[in-house]
């Protein structure tokens, strides 16, 4: 009798262990992307989430949700529990650039979201294949007003940044550039590289490694620095044109969010960036890391909605 208390006494002990425990450790975090796994913003993601990990003493999973230009994945950020357990890290078109294009977009870029932190910026580049004459910007520009049937830059969509940016240039160069957009970067870059198009306007990943093999070159980027990837490429603004454009990274989470869990996933993202590690990583896919705050994240989303507001309602283009 005694000795079958005993054992009872244990498993009961035993179980009771079991549940503390289980109530201690921290459940994981889901990081959404809005793009197939292996792109440059998913390789990010698993990079930040690697170190998050660390940070937070949490399990931190990349889960990719693509579909609709990461449209599918916000519009799920927006439906979830604000408990911290579910984030998105996205790019900024969907808060500066759809809000302007889309006639009915899912969501409200302010009020269905809460800023976390800021990543990462990303930079565009005006790229020209052979087709296109070799020189600096202004020549590529009087070549393009001598040959205007040939004026023409690609992009990896309609409705992108690069298909504005574009529409920008053209006016501010007082050059007719007409937009052919494509469905992706790739297809875009093969007909650069093949000669069918002579410029192209797009993030500067892919670019720089054809240009590093000679195929293509990039004559500008429209940052307010030159890049360190790319310290020999002038920014557009040193070509004497006015025009300054950049794109960010940041994590989101659904509306709602407590101040306490904001701080604190903050707190660890502030952390995880200062890490030279995910530095270097974040530097592979040609962003440059950059910490923001929450409020700091907020505002440049703000600056950047209005900023674009103009530029897209002149160039006419909606999309359902």
């Amino acid at each position: 009798m005694r000795r079958s208390t005993f054992i009872a006494a244990l498993a009961g002990l035993s179980m009771f262990c079991h549940l503390a425990a289980a109530q201690d450790a921290n459940p994981p975090i889901r990081l959404l992307v809005g793009f197939s796994a292996g792109g440059a913003l998913d390789s990010v993601a698993r990079a930040v989430a690697d170190r998050l990990r660390v940070t937070l003493n949490q399990p931190v999973i990349v889960d990719n949700k693509p579909g609709a230009a990461q449209r599918l994945a916000l519009s799920e950020i927006k439906r979830a529990k604000p408990d911290g357990l579910t984030l998105i890290l996205a790019n900024s078109s969907p808060f500066i650039i759809f809000p302007h294009v889309y006639k009915k977009l899912e969501f409200d870029p302010v009020k269905d979201f809460t800023p976390v932190a800021g990543v990462a910026n990303f930079a565009l580049c005006i790229a020209v294949g052979p087709k296109a004459p070799k020189g600096n910007l202004k020549e590529l520009i009087a070549w393009a007003k001598a040959n205007p049937q040939e004026a023409a830059y690609a992009t990896s969509g309609a409705g992108q940044m690069g298909h504005f940016l574009g529409l920008m240039f053209s006016n501010i160069s007082g050059t007719a550039f007409t937009h052919v957009p494509y469905k992706g970067g790739t297809p875009a870059m093969t007909d650069l590289v093949g000669g069918q198009i002579p410029m192209m306007i797009d993030t500067i990943l892919e670019p720089m490694e054809m240009a590093k093999s000679g195929k293509i070159r990039i004559v500008a980027v429209p940052g307010d620095k030159r890049l360190e990837v790319l310290p020999d490429v002038p920014t557009i603004r040193e070509s004497g044109f006015d025009l300054s454009a950049e794109g960010f990274v940041g994590i989101y989470g659904p509306p709602g969010l407590p101040r306490d869990k904001v701080e604190r996933l903050d707190k660890a993202l502030k952390e995880a960036l200062a890490s030279p590690e995910l530095r270097n990583r974040i530097q592979q896919y040609a962003m440059s890391p950059a910490y923001a705050s929450p409020e700091a994240l907020a505002q440049r989303q703000a600056a950047g909605l209005a900023k674009w507001e103009a530029p897209i309602k002149a160039s006419g283009f909606t999309a359902d």
